[in-house]
């Protein structure tokens, strides 16, 4: 057992733990140690556990992956940390790289990915699989969404109309208006609720 790599798996869906405690268990080198279900727990156990690689999911119930990996970072800067997710925003693979994961990983992705991954990882490298350096350079290059123009974006996808957003924000119902048009313009759609699908796709707002 001493020379394993001790992996931590959170995620909130019991099914994919045990499913990922299958897959790393069944390799000679590694060994799952704990499980986690939440940003909390997470936090708490990785600074009981202090594995080599954890393998954090993006959204948890009580708070983002990001914030947990960040919060954990902070006491233990040499935690190595996978994000792995179902979301393939471009948005949020920078967020978390940019956060300090070592890796980001789809769950669409083979096992042999996964493991592949962890050992790139505990070795003390960083990874971007081919899939994930896809969805970057999609975007690479677009004009990003200023902060006043997402908080706009979350109110239309609530349902806010352009006097309350106004409203809300403090701002003029014109004001509202010119940020609509510019996010329109920015993220290439036609109207309102494609950019609400789009800016959901790429993580830039959350339901």
């Amino acid at each position: 057992m001493n020379n394993k790599i001790r992996i931590f798996c959170v995620d909130d869906h019991p099914l994919m733990r045990e499913g990922i405690a299958t897959v790393v268990n069944s390799e000679n080198d590694m060994l799952q140690v704990a499980q986690a279900s939440n940003g909390r727990e997470a936090i708490e156990y990785f600074a009981d556990e202090r594995p080599d690689v954890t393998l954090m999911d993006l959204r948890l119930p009580d708070m983002s992956g990001i914030d947990a990996m960040s919060t954990i970072l902070k006491k233990f800067p040499e935690a190595r940390i996978i994000m792995l997710t179902t979301s393939e925003g471009d948005t949020e693979i920078r967020r978390a790289l940019a956060a300090g994961a070592r890796a980001y990983m789809f769950k669409s992705m083979p096992p042999r990915e996964l493991v592949d991954t962890i050992r790139h990882v505990h070795s003390g490298k960083k990874r971007i699989l081919p899939e994930v350096a896809a969805h970057l350079a999609e975007h690479l290059g677009d004009e990003a969404l200023t902060g006043r123009e997402i908080d706009v974006l979350q109110l239309v996808m609530e349902g806010s109309r352009n006097r309350d957003i106004a409203d809300l924000l403090s701002i003029s119902e014109e004001t509202v208006k010119a940020h609509v048009k510019h996010i329109l313009q920015k993220l290439g759609a036609n109207d309102r609720t494609q950019a609400v699908t789009i800016a959901l796709r790429r993580g830039l707002i959350q339901v």
